[in-house]
């Protein structure tokens, strides 16, 4: 019930689920698993331990599930987990996990990663979330959903970033950039909430209202950070939104907290 052109290699072991398209000069590894009405374009790769969710569309000269660039790696049998109704685009790399770092690297539903976009080794992406074309993301990364990252953007290893996030183009983020926050510049500064991105996906008044004053309180000058998430938490803390950016801010990570220019170190 698939059809395969015949200039394509499929090897012994893959998985086709029903409806599946393959165009001319792909190759198809032994391990890899398409979901049902899944369309690879032409000249695609799908290599390793790699899943493709349903009614996933792939353009020319994608590799997906090759092996990490890492050179810790030593050959571990890794995953690549792509989610539905994603769109990935020409050139688009996508790397399996290593033992270090869960061993799985793993793309959400409805995502759509743009020409020459790059997701390294063990990185988790979240649902509908937009790499736009050259976006660099290395390995060990988290992204929340509807993340947006802009053309050009490069995102610096173990980084998180949260969900309804936007990073402007040709930025370079070194740290974690908070939910629905904006990030610009090389290297990127925080500069505001993503209000745009709140507006068109109809957060309420009362929501974006709750996320301002509490983005007011926790990028004041001075004082503690740990002091003002417990101040945001008590004055908007009732918000679910508020909770999530609380919450990303107490949880511990491995890079700083992208700030605005003028915030002040912590004492």
């Amino acid at each position: 019930m698939s059809d395969v052109h015949p200039t394509s290699i499929v090897a012994p072991g893959a998985r086709l689920g029903a409806g599946v398209r393959i165009g001319p000069f792909c190759t198809i590894g032994p391990q890899v698993e398409l979901g049902e009405a899944c369309e690879l374009v032409s000249h695609v790769v799908v290599a390793g331990r790699t899943s493709i969710g349903a009614r996933a569309k792939i353009y020319p000269f994608a590799s997906l599930g090759q092996a990490p660039q890492d050179l810790k790696y030593r050959g571990e049998d890794s995953g690549l987990s792509v989610g539905d109704d994603c769109i990935i685009r020409e050139g688009v790399t996508i790397n399996t996990g290593t033992a270090g770092g869960g061993m799985e690297t793993r793309l959400g539903a409805r995502c759509v990663l743009l020409a020459y976009s790059h997701v390294g080794h063990d990185s988790t992406i979240g649902d509908d979330v937009i790499l736009s074309n050259n976006v660099m993301v290395a390995g060990h990364v988290r992204i929340g959903d509807f993340a947006v990252l802009s053309g050009g953007v490069g995102v610096h290893q173990f980084s998180r970033i949260g969900a309804h996030a936007f990073i402007g183009g040709l930025s370079g983020l070194e740290g974690d950039l908070i939910p629905f926050g904006l990030a610009l510049g090389n290297r990127a500064q925080l500069a505001g909430l993503n209000l745009i991105g709140l507006r068109r996906r109809n957060f309420s008044r009362e929501t974006i209202a709750a996320l301002q004053g509490a983005y007011r309180i926790l990028f004041a000058d001075g004082g503690v950070m740990r002091d003002r998430v417990d101040l945001a938490a008590e004055k908007f803390g009732a918000d679910a939104n508020v909770s999530e950016m609380i919450a990303f801010l107490r949880a511990s990570g491995d890079r700083p907290i992208c700030r605005p220019p003028r915030a002040a170190a912590d004492a």
